[in-house]
């Protein structure tokens, strides 16, 4: 399947309401990652809120199947179908304004909101199918990652829950989907610190493509890529200290990279165990 081609496809249709302002292709496909498994993903910038036949139109004309369809909610409309070919289409709606308000949240006001980054990450890695003129400046306006948003983002995910605290005694009582739902969420703040120090938007909340986004990194600990796998998979009790130690390793990057940042607080976290 040549998805870039029916991404293409679909923007001719969709360019001609003159309501939209822009098409943004996002998400794998736009970043090179894409494999059998993946969709295309458009992000459409409206001027003014799209009807119920704005969105539906262009899947009628390519004889598609919707999947899902929701209406206006946290600031997007969103539609799902696939094509007579059976290409899936992910469609988020925004109104430009919205963008351009998203982006000055995070790189002017440094917003650590991971919903407000993947929208900044989209505008940064994706394709401009349409509007090039109005894409472009938007990917000027997110073209520079805020020392300010880095510190954010490594003092808020070093800020380890009190579920960590309990650690070794989720392993003594064998209270294992407890204690992996807390080596994951360990594991995201992992990356949220790693995402603010290697100045990397968020593209995902949970931290999809894993090891495309672990080999962009220039800051990290070494192997990271299977350590974080090995913890996954792992005898348990070896899970937890390497965990510990990854903790550990990223806690010192963050002060090598930015002396200035005031941990102590996180270190006292990071250290206590029950």
């Amino acid at each position: 399947m040549d998805l870039m081609k029916t991404a293409i496809e679909m923007t001719a249709i969709y360019k001609h309401n003159p309501k939209i302002e822009a098409i943004l292709l996002a998400g794998s496909v736009s970043r090179n990652w894409q494999d059998e498994h993946s969709d295309i993903e458009l992000h459409i910038l409206w001027a003014a809120p799209p009807e119920d036949e704005n969105r539906e139109g262009p899947i009628k004309d390519v004889g598609g199947t919707i999947l899902s369809y929701h209406p206006y909610e946290e600031e997007e409309w969103s539609e799902s179908y696939v094509t007579k070919d059976g290409i899936k289409l992910e469609i988020s709606n925004f109104l430009s304004v919205t963008v351009e308000r998203f982006i000055s949240d995070v790189v002017d006001k440094y917003e650590t909101d991971y919903e407000k980054q993947c929208i900044v990450a989209s505008v940064q890695d994706g394709v401009s199918l349409y509007g090039e003129e109005k894409i472009q400046k938007l990917k000027d306006r997110v073209a520079e990652y805020p020392l300010e948003l880095s510190k954010g983002m490594i003092t808020e995910n070093l800020l380890l829950s009190n579920r960590w605290n309990n650690r070794e005694a989720l392993l003594t009582r064998k209270d294992w989907l407890m204690l992996y739902d807390v080596i994951c969420e360990v594991q995201k703040n992992i990356f949220g610190v790693l995402f603010g120090l290697n100045k990397m938007y968020v593209h995902h909340p949970a931290f999809k493509w894993m090891p495309y986004n672990i080999d962009r990194m220039t800051i990290k600990p070494e192997k990271l890529y299977e350590r974080m796998t090995n913890i996954l998979i792992g005898n348990p009790e070896n899970s937890i200290k390497d965990l510990e130690s990854l903790v550990e390793e990223v806690l010192i990057l963050a002060e090598k990279q930015i002396p200035e940042l005031d941990l102590l607080e996180q270190k006292k976290q990071i250290n206590y165990a029950k």
